[in-house]
């Protein structure tokens, strides 16, 4: 089967430092064409990632027509822009998350891609993971019982002035970087929405972003979800789901290494164990299952609506952080 040529808008870090490596070994997509505003930046990167064009902009990288499907890692503010550009082209479109800087810019970058017929999605890598579809199977066939709450701790310290992370106008801060993936995960082991959320931010007083956040997410009939994350605290990861017959705690939830077995801690009556997942790539598996859907013209693994409900509960914390109050989520 002949790969599906990629095309990177940005010379990318985040591409550099956990998808170019993986996508050596993918067979269903070759490395195409990088795309930066500096020339000579893309000319040196492409030679250090094995792409066969470089471009001095993004709107070129578009304009190739031997450009299968593009991925947009760049900062969330131009996000919804360049989703644009892209299905103009027609281009399939697999995006970093968050979509967008709000839900309505989510629904808008869907509303375009299918009027243009391009598929697009969101790209939350962990969940291609095995250990991340063991849980969600022990979750589904009850051996923990029914979900009642779920809880996430997710940290990091960066505190470079300069990191797109920590500029407010790029869209920074700890709920759309990592918020977003507590958000996710509640979600998925809860498959339901919240009803409605409440939390509190810390802002740093020279990025004015927001760096430490805590909420719940109430599910309705006595479930929710509970998370703190922080953009400068010590890193640190966990995601747990507690039941009426037991509870699961995923190691290392998001950020897991390629050349490790996953590992889950299920507790229940019958005692403790701990599930070892085989070592696995999520995204060089994110990658392929989105190529995949694309050359059989099926629907995309992670549907656009998944992400469109993930901005809407992100939408309801920020309002909760200004209102102090309970917010309800918007349904889209």
């Amino acid at each position: 089967m002949e790969k599906l040529r990629l095309g990177v808008l940005g010379t990318s870090g985040h591409y550099e430092l956990r998808v170019a490596t993986p996508l050596r070994s993918s067979l269903l997509v070759e490395p195409y064409a990088i795309a930066s505003r500096n020339q000579e930046k893309a000319k040196t990167y492409a030679e250090k990632w094995d792409f066969s064009k470089a471009y001095g902009s993004y709107e070129e990288l578009l304009a190739d027509s031997k450009v299968d499907f593009v991925y947009l890692p760049l900062p969330n503010h131009i996000h919804l822009q360049y989703i644009k550009k892209a299905a103009d082209a027609g281009k399939p479109i697999l995006c970093e998350k968050p979509l967008g800087l709000n839900a309505k810019e989510a629904v808008e970058a869907a509303e375009y891609c299918k009027k243009k017929g391009v598929p697009l999605m969101e790209a939350f890598m962990y969940r291609f993971h095995p250990q991340w579809r063991r849980a969600v199977e022990l979750v589904k066939c009850g051996e923990i019982g029914k979900v009642i709450s779920t809880g996430a701790l997710f940290c990091y310290d960066n505190k470079d002035n300069n990191n797109i992370r920590n500029i407010a106008e790029a869209g920074g801060g700890a709920i759309l970087d990592i918020g977003c993936y507590a958000v996710s995960s509640a979600r998925h082991l809860m498959a339901a929405e919240p009803e409605r959320v409440v939390g509190t931010f810390v802002w740093d007083p020279v990025f004015k972003t927001d760096i430490l956040g805590s909420a719940i997410l109430d599910f309705g009939n006595g479930r929710n979800s509970i998370f703190t994350l922080s953009t400068q605290l010590y890193p640190y990861q966990r995601v747990t789901a507690l039941g009426t017959g037991g509870s699961l705690s995923i190691q290392i939830p998001f950020n897991m290494p390629a050349d490790i077995p996953g590992e889950i801690t299920v507790l229940t009556g019958v005692g403790k164990r701990i599930i070892k997942t085989e070592t696995a790539d999520q995204y060089l598996l994110e990658f392929d299952g989105f190529a995949e859907s694309v050359i059989n013209k099926t629907g995309v693994p992670t549907p656009v609506c998944d992400a469109i409900a993930n901005m809407a509960v992100l939408d309801a914390l920020f309002a909760s952080a200004k209102s102090g109050k309970w917010e309800p989520v918007t349904k889209y």
